[in-house]
């Protein structure tokens, strides 16, 4: 399970563009807290915060205690929006949940054993289609991250999730289908994209010798 991260906050009194504005230029966010079927709590959290909690990961699957005037509300973040041109978050939704509360959450994916996988001694390349996994789960019980283990895979195999043991009342939110998550790519894949690379190189050098030989001239 994840831990569970105490977030400060300050209650606002008014929503709208207006107080919102004065929120971020005083380096807060604008937020609110919904869910439960109580009202929601109109809220603002320490920007600079709130962005090092972005960059650390795992930012929709943590657990927040976000306390307002002493009070505190178990909560998931749910949606956060970005100024487009600043790329720092202008406004945070978060859910509030309890221990028995089910939810969605993207995990992250950790894989193991590089190094006791044939197919990556033998040259291949780990071609990762999933770094998260949806999931579906208690609150309580969210991961802080799903292990695949690489021991003994070769070229050409992969990962699908029915491989994956997942922990006590975690499930895939995607059902229908056996998923993959990662495959052993063969290293004629890299290569081939290397000599690729190469050759454009090498006509590039081409043509920049003829210019010059014409300019000579």
């Amino acid at each position: 399970m994840s831990d569970v991260v105490e977030l400060p906050a300050i209650a606002r009194d008014r929503a709208g563009k207006g107080p919102a504005r004065a929120a971020r230029r005083a380096g807060q966010v604008p937020g609110v807290i919904y869910g439960a079927k109580k009202d929601p709590s109109l809220i603002s959290v320490e920007g600079r915060l709130l962005n090092k909690l972005l960059h650390q990961g795992g930012f929709f699957s943590t657990l927040f205690d976000v306390k307002v005037d002493g009070k505190a509300e178990r909560a998931l973040a749910r949606d956060i929006q970005f100024d487009p041109v600043t790329d720092f978050p202008v406004h945070v939704d978060f859910l509030r949940v309890s221990g028995t509360t089910s939810v969605h959450v993207e995990v992250s994916v950790h894989f193991l054993n590089e190094d006791k996988c044939p197919g990556i001694k033998e040259g291949g390349v780990l071609n990762v289609v999933r770094h998260e996994i949806e999931l579906v789960c208690r609150a309580d019980a969210i991961p802080a991250h799903i292990d695949i283990d690489l021991t003994g895979l070769e070229i050409g195999e992969g990962v699908h999730i029915s491989m994956v043991k997942l922990p006590d009342g975690v499930h895939p939110a995607i059902t229908d289908r056996d998923f993959t998550i990662a495959t052993i790519a063969a290293p004629t894949v890299v290569r081939d994209e290397a000599a690729a690379e190469q050759a454009t190189e090498g006509e590039d050098e081409a043509e920049e010798k003829a210019a010059e030989g014409s300019d000579e001239d």
